[in-house]
């Protein structure tokens, strides 16, 4: 069984590409996500197993939002009740230069209020075979870095593989009096990362956090070194060696509606894979025109890289790759945090050519 730990949160978005000063008062689409539960969502959609630990609180929101947890498949029985509140985030869905943008409303969660030792990791970790985690859930506060980083150290005693998603949110990492920003999260995941197996991260992410640069990139203008981050991923092995394999998604944004979009997965000791290949074995990124949502495209990378990880049908690092690079450029299509996406369709995606054609 896999199992995902973080914050689960109502998302509120404007209809279409609104902005919020266009529709307030009125009418909003209200979701729910969260990097974690967006990762179990979609492996219990791909026919995994899944579990998802948070904290809510004992209200009808919290209760519609487990109800859809479990509609998808999600074992929602070991989420811990206790006071606090549902957080909130706010979305606004870009579109050409004009980039989408993300509010926080998440002070006095459950699970930012909840200490370590509310959760009974014993029974939360039964029958799992491996964990998820992401860099968000020790930003949002002190308790909650340290629940799951007391998590983390269980699950590793018991044999639990497990994979982080670096996830630095630069609007986060707020909760210590000292120090906040990129040298808390570098201080905080460097006592997380020693016992991670698979580590996750887009192509900032192991600057921000790692302070692991890839030669000749530079994400705000759109221009990435794509075999750069070979060399990145090798760094990351070298400062932990435990980590087994380290995987990238590689970004190029032309605009808010049209961004290059694959990945590279490097296994240690090994060479590097890079999705997707075009007719002449060369990396050539998915070009997605026009993207529906592009938020949770990371978490259905991680999804789709989990889910091929633990499928024995998947025999090469390649095959692996192509499987989580599919899966989450099919995710730009879909609104909302949740990649309503099957493993059909991502193997169809996967199966064509770069250009992403229907393959009949």
């Amino acid at each position: 069984m896999f199992l995902g730990f973080g914050e689960v949160m109502m998302r509120i978005a404007p209809e279409h590409k609104l902005r919020l000063r266009q529709v307030l008062p009125g009418r909003v689409e209200i979701t729910w996500g969260g990097g974690e539960a967006n990762v179990c969502a979609s492996l219990a959609m791909f026919g995994n197993q899944a579990r998802y630990v948070t904290a809510l609180p004992d209200n009808a929101l919290a209760d519609s939002l487990t109800t859809s947890l479990r509609g998808l498949g999600v074992d929602t029985s070991k989420i811990l009740t206790r006071d606090g509140r549902l957080g909130v985030y706010y979305v606004e869905c870009g579109a050409n230069q004009r980039g989408s943008t993300v509010l926080y409303d998440r002070a006095y969660s459950s699970v930012s209020l909840a200490e370590s030792t509310e959760y009974d990791f014993a029974a939360i970790l039964e029958d799992v075979h491996w964990l998820h985690i992401s860099g968000i859930t020790p930003a949002i506060s002190q308790q909650a870095y340290e629940a799951n980083l007391a998590l983390v150290k269980q699950a590793k005693a018991a044999g639990v593989e497990i994979s982080c998603d670096l996830n630095f949110r630069k609007k986060l990492w707020k909760w210590h009096p000292e120090i906040q920003g990129q040298p808390l999260a570098r201080q905080c995941m460097a006592e997380v990362l020693p016992y991670v197996d698979v580590v996750i991260g887009n192509e900032e992410d192991a600057a921000d956090v790692l302070d692991i640069h890839p030669a000749d990139t530079d994400v705000t203008s759109g221009h990435l070194n794509v075999n750069a981050y070979q060399d990145v991923a090798q760094q990351i092995v070298a400062k932990y060696p435990n980590v087994k394999r380290v995987a990238i998604t590689l970004r190029e944004s032309v605009s808010a509606d049209h961004n290059n979009w694959g990945a590279m997965l490097y296994e240690a000791g090994g060479e590097a894979a890079f999705s997707p290949l075009n007719a002449a074995g060369e990396y050539e990124a998915f070009r997605i025109g026009h993207i529906v949502d592009r938020v949770g495209g990371g978490d259905s990378f991680a999804a789709g890289l989990l889910h091929a990880l633990n499928d024995s049908k998947y025999t090469s690092l390649q095959e692996v790759l192509d499987f989580a690079v599919a899966a989450s450029c099919l995710k730009h299509s879909i609104k909302g945090d949740f990649n309503y996406i099957s493993v059909a369709e991502v193997e169809a995606l996967a199966g064509g050519n770069a250009t992403g054609r229907v393959q009949r």
